[in-house]
């Protein structure tokens, strides 16, 4: 009898999260699934970080299962893949095969060579680390200089998914404890946001995650490049600051160097960097889907050393 797959974990985030840590009740199933397509199950390699079910098999293929509640994010991945197959410089995953179990979708990838770049960041020396926030920039701007297809059709659309998140901006953050000083100045920040924002520009590809546990490096002799980028569950399309959030909070510290050589790899010359161009970002990072700025900012001492959001922008894309 084919080994199945809990229903309650299908449909309710509490069960899935038991299911997802409980590795023996769920790994007989994705390697049933491997069987079936004729794979080497010889060897599995459970993948501990990240949101779904994640097993290595062999040195060269991945199993990825998605939890029917998180379907949008099956469909956001396979479109991704599909559409940036190809077009960009940086090695992605292949999708190699897909299907259906007990109502779970599954994608089949490629697993891509390097090492982890949460791995090597933090031991960076400060010219690698602006090196690779350069290559980042520019692995952004090629992202989006890649027709969106079908992805701009992925709901919400970008207008629909902003004004929802300004709408809960201020609850999302009093829940997750934003100092007062900062929630003050929030009224303020999204009302400029609704003009700071593009709500109807051509979109473009949006992965929302442009960080270290989501790409892979390369050495060679003592300089650390970008090798590869994985993980494409959360992609939308939309406006093209948006990606510029990810490594802005965990990644640029607030240094000018690291700060000019992203927003010089993504297009931006010195004097785009303005008053208007650091509010929308600082707005951004105050919707974004995954926004929790006491857990993201990178900056050490950061809620002391700025008194409202206008001194916060300053400090995070400082000059």
């Amino acid at each position: 009898m084919a080994e199945t797959l809990p229903q309650d974990a299908a449909t309710n985030l509490d069960a899935y999260r038991v299911l997802r840590a409980d590795r023996p009740r769920w790994l007989p199933v994705a390697l049933d699934i491997a069987r079936g397509h004729g794979l080497d199950v010889s060897s599995p390699l459970v993948f501990a970080t990240g949101t779904n079910l994640v097993v290595g098999l062999g040195e060269t293929l991945i199993l990825k299962m998605f939890p029917p509640l998180l379907r949008a994010q099956f469909v956001s991945e396979r479109g991704a893949l599909a559409q940036l197959a190809g077009r960009l410089h940086l090695p992605i995953p292949e999708i190699v095969a897909e299907g259906m179990r007990d109502g779970w979708p599954y994608l089949i990838i490629t697993r891509l060579a390097g090492t982890l770049g949460s791995e090597v960041w933090p031991s960076l020396p400060e010219d690698q680390k602006e090196r690779l926030l350069r290559q980042i920039g520019e692995t952004i701007a090629a992202v989006q200089r890649v027709p969106p297809g079908g992805l701009a059709h992925t709901a919400p659309r970008w207008d629909e998914f902003m004004r929802g998140q300004m709408q809960g901006c201020r609850a999302r953050h009093t829940r997750l404890g934003l100092a007062p000083k900062f929630l003050a100045g929030l009224d303020d920040l999204l009302r400029d946001a609704a003009s700071l924002i593009p709500m109807d520009a051509p979109a473009v590809i949006l992965t929302g995650e442009f960080i270290p546990e989501n790409f892979l490096l390369a050495r060679q002799d003592d300089q650390w490049s970008l090798a590869g980028l994985f993980d494409f569950g959360d992609v939308r399309t939309g406006w093209r600051d948006y990606d510029l959030l990810g490594p802005s909070a965990f990644m640029a510290a607030g240094r000018p160097g690291r700060v000019r050589s992203l927003l010089e790899g993504f297009g931006y010359a010195r004097t785009d960097v303005t008053f208007a161009l650091k509010r929308r970002l600082m707005a951004l990072m105050l919707l974004h889907q995954a926004s929790d700025l006491n857990s993201h900012i990178c900056i050490e001492g950061w809620q002391q050393q700025a008194n409202d959001l206008v001194e916060l922008q300053e400090l995070i894309w400082t000059e």
